[in-house]
């Protein structure tokens, strides 16, 4: 799903980040139907004007528009997005193409991606213009500001935003900068998105992870003790740390839904084994 909206940012001073209450609004019927390579993206458009001041955000429904006609305006003050998800994980992107340097800060994408106080979000990804001779760059601010190098789901949505910004049609296919290297996503007849994620990086102090490499270099199946739980555990790198389990050790089946993602989540990313943080999955 995705809302295309406007914020309206504070001009005075770079101090002054405040973003509070948040009202919901529904669009009545889809605009585009995204389909990407393992699920699907529907984008609906609602317009949104979000006020900033010292202390709080207001919210108001605007006129309706078309995603291309929203994306055309250009008022002083206001930061225009579109929100997008893939598979669940949900961004806000913005068209940066006209500069090097994202629009807002680490700090105002967090309380963007707020989702009591701000639009709600795991991330902010800006498209820029490109370097080192590729077409764009994207980067992205993770909801609590920290940057990663890129992500797979994230750039699934910005090839689709790209594709919007754009107006392309048909089988199209562009490279992208981003902290991990190169990509380069091909956005197919039907509308799928592929990306070329290039080979996984499996050995231990190249993902990097602190835990003992048990297999070529590589760690494959090991012990790792999160709050007293021993989990059985994987780690990879595909431009970025993951941590890949299937349940914890001499468990049955993983049960996603009986976990308390919210809790857990942040203890195996933060984990001391995971010099630079790592995405669980």
């Amino acid at each position: 799903m995705a809302i295309a909206a406007a914020i309206t940012l504070p001009l005075t001073s770079p101090a002054r980040r405040s973003l509070a209450s948040f009202t919901s609004l529904r669009s009545s019927s889809p605009i585009l139907k995204l389909n990407s390579v393992r699920g699907s993206v529907a984008l609906r458009t609602a317009c949104l004007r979000v006020s900033a001041a010292s202390s709080s955000m207001s919210v108001e429904a605007v006129e309706k528009a078309s995603p291309a006609s929203f994306l055309d305006r250009r008022e002083t003050g206001f930061l225009h997005f579109v929100k997008y998800h893939g598979l669940g994980n949900d961004f806000i992107l913005v068209d940066n193409r006209d500069s090097s340097e994202p629009k807002i800060t680490p700090e105002q994408a967090a309380k963007l991606c707020d989702r009591n106080f701000g639009i709600g979000a795991d991330g902010v990804i800006f498209a820029l213009p490109g370097i080192n001779g590729t077409d764009y760059t994207m980067r992205i601010y993770n909801s609590d500001g920290s940057e990663p190098e890129m992500c797979g789901n994230g750039v699934r949505c910005f090839a689709r935003f790209i594709a919007e910004l754009e107006n392309l049609h048909g089988k199209q296919r562009f490279t992208v900068h981003t902290g991990a290297g190169l990509i380069v996503p091909e956005i197919q007849d039907d509308g799928k998105v592929k990306v070329d994620m290039g080979e996984p990086i499996l050995k231990a102090t190249d993902v990097p992870t602190g835990l003992p490499a048990n297999k070529n270099q590589s760690v494959v199946k090991s012990d790792l003790d999160v709050d007293g739980v021993t989990w059985n555990v994987t780690c990879v790198s595909m431009g970025n740390p993951h941590c890949v389990t299937f349940g914890t050790k001499g468990g049955q089946n993983l049960q996603v839904d009986e976990l308390k993602l919210a809790e857990i989540g942040p203890k195996f990313e933060n984990h001391v084994v995971f010099p630079a943080r790592t995405n669980t999955g």
